[in-house]
C-alpha cells in the first residue's frame, strides 16, 4: 500500500501536460513527503466542465462497514464503563481518516465515484513503499521515472464529503481523493509484492482516464511494464530532488 509520495513539480508543468485551464491551488510549493490526510494537488473536471487544479485531502471515505465496526467497538467500550451511548450519533461522529488506495473498483462502495466527474489525476514525482532493513526496521524506498524525478500522474478518484477526519477538528466538508492500485511489477514488486499505484504515462491514457466511459477507463488499472521505474532513494521519509 502506497501511503507516502512526493510532488516537487509546479502548477505550470501540470497545466502543460494535462491542458488544465484553471488553477485553484496557487503556486504549489514542493511537497517532499505527502502522507495520508495531507492536502495535495489533484486535476479534476470542474462543475462547468473545465479542467482544473485543486487541493484535496488524501483519503476517500471509508466503507460504511468499516465505520460501523469502529463505532461498535467504541460503543462497547463506553458501555463497559457504564456510560449511555447514542449509537447513531456515535456513528455519525466516528473519525474517518479515509482510504488512500483503491484496489477493488467492483465494490459497490466505489460505484458512485467511477464516472468522469469524479475521476482525477494525482501529480507525483516519486512514491514510496516500505522495506525492512537488516535490523527489522521499516524504511521507505522511493521510486520514480529517473533521478531527475519527472512529473507523472496516478489515476485517482475524488469527491466532496462531510465527515469527521480528526476528533480535534470535528465535522467538516472537504474535497477528498485517493488513487487506484494494481498488481506490481519490478522494481516495486521486489519491495512490495502486493500492489503498486496505477500510473498514467501517455497523453492518450490521461485523456481516457478523465473522459472515457468506465468500461474503457477501467482497463487503465494495470501495472507499468517492468523496469520503467527505478529506485531513486531510500531510508528517508522525504524525497526532495
Amino acid at each position: 500500500m502506497c501511503n507516502l509520495y512526493s510532488h516537487t513539480s509546479n502548477a505550470q508543468a501540470i497545466i502543460d501536460l494535462v491542458r488544465a485551464t484553471r488553477n485553484l491551488a496557487g503556486n504549489l510549493a514542493p511537497q517532499t513527503g505527502i502522507f495520508p490526510d495531507y492536502s495535495a494537488p489533484i486535476v479534476r473536471t470542474g462543475a462547468d466542465g473545465q479542467r482544473e487544479i485543486a487541493m484535496a485531502r488524501w483519503g476517500m471515505p471509508s466503507s460504511r462497514k468499516a465505520l460501523l465496526d469502529a463505532a461498535t467497538k467504541r460503543a462497547n467500550a463506553l458501555r463497559a464503563k457504564g456510560k449511555d451511548v447514542d449509537f447513531q450519533e456515535l456513528l455519525r461522529l466516528e473519525p474517518d481518516t479515509g482510504t488512500t488506495n483503491i484496489r477493488n473498483t467492483a465494490s459497490s462502495h466505489w460505484k458512485p465515484w467511477l464516472g468522469p466527474a469524479h475521476r482525477c489525476l494525482v501529480p507525483f514525482t516519486s512514491f514510496s513503499e516500505y522495506d525492512t532493513d537488516g535490523l527489522g526496521k521499516k524504511v521507505p524506498v522511493w521510486f520514480a521515472f529517473g533521478e531527475e524525478r519527472p512529473l507523472a500522474f496516478f489515476a485517482g478518484l475524488w469527491c466532496s464529503w462531510t465527515c469527521v477526519r480528526k476528533k480535534t477538528e470535528g465535522e467538516v466538508t472537504a474535497d477528498l481523493y485517493a488513487f487506484l492500485t494494481c498488481e506490481p511489477t519490478d522494481p516495486v514488486a521486489a519491495i512490495h509484492p502486493k500492489a503498486m499505484p496505477v500510473v498514467l504515462t501517455e497523453p492518450a491514457e490521461i485523456e481516457a482516464w478523465m473522459v472515457a466511459p468506465w468500461d474503457e477507463a477501467k482497463l487503465l488499472q494495470r501495472p507499468l511494464p517492468a523496469g520503467m521505474l527505478q529506485i531513486v532513494a531510500r531510508d528517508d521519509r522525504k524525497d526532495g530532488s
